[in-house]
């Protein structure tokens, strides 16, 4: 490995850390307190829910040390993904960052030789459900074979603490509601993205079983919505958004003309489909308690927690609640059912409550009002709007 610095030191000086067949740019300068303090590694970094909680770990103390490969993440050549950036504004404090996909096993081991990993938080995979559908081998390659090859990675540096970003998904149809931990998951998965999250959860259950210094927390979120208050970061889709509030955001902005709502004929209260949604800042509140769960000197193997509200929303109640956080009309076309969706599906976190800690905070207001405050400031997202300065 060959280490090029920077001549002057500064907090935004940049070095090369050449490895065979990759360059990982755009991280800090690397010094002698980075390999005696600990740090988290936090895969898909640069991301929606990563940012965020990269956002309260730094507020909290820890030390934190970011990959992404930037498919959902914008960035300039050769820079620091805009959202990092604005998460050092935010906290002022800088983020060690390697533009790596963790199905490159020679990078990645690269960052662990470089820092002392206390801990992973795993968010780095694909997460579209409709286009899960539509391109299954990707997502199997990306969430599956990266998820391994980083497991790998971190067991030959005996690193054996994980978070691991899951889903509600892997619940499939729900068979009762409130959904529990306990409710059988791969059964009845709907499509390729959450059978990716269930097998890795599988994976992980097997690690822990056959090597008992693991410690791993499992997270299902139920629908991460809304943005940080200060509405320098917050949820940024590539092209057509997926998933719901986006997009409503979006059509309130004036990018997009209409609201496509997939289905008015669920067995709903209005026929439209019913999911719990959560805040993003209580989900990343979230993975704090989690951390603070796994160094309980009691803890071991493989626990799950749902993070969610407890309650659902339909389709047309979040249009009809963002239209009065916004003040702004929100037009929609009604189309056919989307393959893989379900009719409603929302959360029973009473175990979060109970061993964690934690309860969701934010309400539907908040979750609007927070969402529009970002994408009012930010109509384009991060692409056109990365002037922002300290």
């Amino acid at each position: 490995m060959t280490l090029i610095k920077q001549a002057m030191y500064t907090s935004a000086c940049v070095y090369y850390l050449v490895v065979p067949a990759v360059i990982l740019l755009n991280t800090l300068f690397y010094t002698n307190d980075m390999a005696e303090s600990s740090f988290i590694l936090v895969t898909g970094g640069a991301g929606y829910i990563g940012s965020h909680t990269i956002v309260e770990l730094l507020n909290n103390g820890y030390s934190v040390v970011a990959i992404d490969n930037l498919v959902n993440a914008y960035a300039a050549k050769e820079q620091k993904p805009e959202s990092l950036k604005r998460v050092e504004l935010i906290t002022g404090k800088t983020i060690p960052f390697y533009n790596i996909d963790v199905t490159n096993k020679k990078a990645l081991n690269s960052v662990f030789q470089q820092f002392k990993i206390d801990c992973v938080i795993h968010f780095a995979a694909l997460k579209a459900v409709g286009e899960s559908v539509q391109i299954p081998l990707q997502y199997y390659q990306n969430n599956i074979a990266g998820s391994n090859t980083l497991f790998q990675v971190m067991k030959e540096n005996n690193v054996k603490r994980l978070v691991f970003s899951s889903s509600a998904t892997v619940y499939g149809t729900p068979q009762f509601l409130p959904i529990t931990e306990d409710h059988p998951t791969g059964q009845g998965c709907t499509n390729p993205y959450g059978k990716t999250k269930y097998f890795v959860e599988e994976i992980l259950k097997d690690v822990c079983t056959s090597d008992p210094e693991w410690q791993v927390i499992l997270l299902r979120y139920f629908n991460p919505v809304g943005a940080h208050k200060s509405g320098l970061i917050g949820e940024d889709p590539s092209g057509i958004p997926n998933n719901l509030m986006p997009y409503i955001a979006q059509v309130a902005v004036g990018k997009r003309d209409k609201v496509n709502i997939f289905g008015a004929d669920y067995d709903t209260p209005d026929g439209t489909g019913v999911r719990d949604y959560i805040h993003i800042t209580d989900l990343a509140v979230g993975h704090l308690r989690a951390l603070l769960k796994l160094n309980e000197t009691t803890f071991r193997g493989c626990e799950v927690y749902n993070l969610g509200t407890g309650r659902g929303y339909s389709v047309l109640e979040m249009i009809k609640a963002f239209s009065k956080a916004s003040e702004k009309e929100i037009q929609y076309n009604i189309c056919k059912r989307r393959e893989g969706d379900v009719a409603s599906s929302y959360a029973d976190a009473t175990k979060a409550k109970r061993e964690l800690n934690w309860t969701a905070v934010h309400d539907i207001n908040d979750m609007c009002t927070d969402t529009w405050k970002w994408q009012s400031a930010n109509p384009n997202g991060y692409v056109q709007n990365h002037s922002i300065s300290r």
